[in-house]
């Protein structure tokens, strides 16, 4: 059974998701907290939104740079290496941060790393990974990440409230297990190829038109897709009424994100499995869907069972949506570009982070919390509408749509 599972699938998808892993187990030991903190430390909704969108913008520009190096190049490993240590050091100067001033720039720098790191990755596991076990191999290794980001909402969750540590101190923790994620990228080897004296074109232009296309319509449900953080909010405000407790509201609060993380890497492998039988154009329309029906849910009804269904639902989205990008953008994207078409995916996402948080947080404050959430739901409305105008263009299956030209490089060799 486990040799099944794991067929097609080479030892860097492994090691890239046991640093995922660790990194996650750290992300989340900080993510879970840091809405809270940052209103601890005198911020409003609005420098939520600002905090958690301007880093994932700012970070999204090295993306499609760092994805066209990789290919340029030949490499990959060292902007994975540098990436997740860049991310490690940001991790400790929030720890010893005192504003939310320099929490927000901190934040910025720490997602710097995830800049560095994400399409050189993700180029790394579809070059190990067969063909045909793509979608298997970016399941498994959203699930590993999954797996310790539900591990860092417990840890969270365990200092603050059983051993009723301060938030400062979490967050250093959170950065001696960032350190510790940087081990296994040792063993990480290259798929080598040769370096390509005239690059890829880093137009997007230059990239297939049906890829270019999945691209605009991922930007468009990421514009309402904002960040979490507002779960956590909407669910610590609501248990704050029902509690009359600081503590054990924001205790909940980390309690369903940990759930969220869970249903998140329980469905994360089944889920790129079945992209690879029935194609990953369905299940995206699937998760697009899903998230507008949540979000407007989410918006309108207020109680414990509904608050438990939503973030199931939110952590089903996350499963549905994540690898299966990823995985399309590789299957549309001729191999020798598949770092800058990864890097594009992730910049224009991530330059959407910056708009999607602003626009959430100003009408969470100017009208109400509620607000936020139509206008979430009414972009993963857009967006799947335009991905079912879209699909008599792109590709019916999970198979690469176009995995080889005439222009890629014939001296590919194996990893090392």
């Amino acid at each position: 059974m486990i040799r099944r599972l794991f067929a097609g699938i080479g030892t860097n998808v492994l090691l890239l998701g046991i640093v995922s892993l660790l990194t996650d187990l750290s992300s989340e030991m900080m993510v879970s907290i840091l809405p809270m903190y940052i209103t601890w430390l005198g911020g409003t909704a609005f420098v939520v939104g600002l905090t958690g969108g301007l880093g994932d913008s700012i970070s999204s520009l090295l993306k499609v740079f760092s994805g066209y190096l990789s290919d340029r190049t030949g490499r990959r490993k060292p902007f994975v290496f540098f990436g997740y240590g860049a991310s490690a050091v940001a991790k400790l100067a929030m720890a010893l941060a005192g504003t939310w001033g320099q929490i927000l720039g901190f934040r910025a720098v720490e997602r710097t790393g995830k800049g560095l790191r994400d399409a050189p990755r993700d180029a790394i596991i579809a070059d190990s990974a067969a063909s045909e076990a793509r979608g298997k191999a970016f399941g498994i290794h959203r699930t590993m990440d999954t797996v310790g980001a539900i591990g860092g909402s417990l840890m969270a969750l365990l200092l603050f409230w059983v051993f009723g540590l301060r938030y400062e101190t979490i967050l250093l923790a959170s950065a001696i297990v960032a350190f510790a994620s940087l081990i296994p990228c040792f063993w990480i080897k290259d798929v080598r190829r040769e370096p390509q004296k005239r690059g890829p074109n880093l137009d997007p232009r230059a990239l297939p038109r049906e890829l270019r296309f999945f691209v605009f319509v991922a930007t468009i449900f990421a514009l309402g897709n904002f960040t979490s953080w507002f779960f956590v909010l909407r669910a610590r405000d609501f248990f704050l009424t029902q509690t009359d407790s600081q503590e054990k509201a924001a205790a909940i609060a980390i309690g369903l994100y940990c759930m969220f993380n869970v249903v998140y890497a329980a469905f994360s492998i089944p889920v790129g499995i079945l992209s690879d039988r029935i194609g990953r154009r369905r299940i995206l329309l699937a998760g697009y869907t899903l998230l507008s029906i949540t979000f407007f849910a989410f918006a309108f009804f207020q109680s414990v069972p509904t608050f438990v269904i939503f973030f199931i639902l939110y952590g089903l989205i996350y499963a549905f949506v994540e690898g299966a990008e990823r995985a399309f953008v590789c299957d549309m994207a001729p191999e020798h570009v598949r770092g800058t078409a990864l890097g594009t995916l992730h910049t224009a996402i991530g330059l959407v982070a910056l708009p999607a948080g602003i626009i959430a947080g100003v009408l969470w404050e100017r009208i109400d919390s509620w607000a936020a959430f139509v206008y979430g739901g009414s972009m993963g409305l857009i967006a799947a509408a335009l991905l079912m105008l879209g699909m008599r263009t792109l590709p019916t299956s999970g198979a690469p749509a176009c995995t080889t030209t005439g222009n890629e490089p014939a001296n590919r060799t194996q990893p090392g």
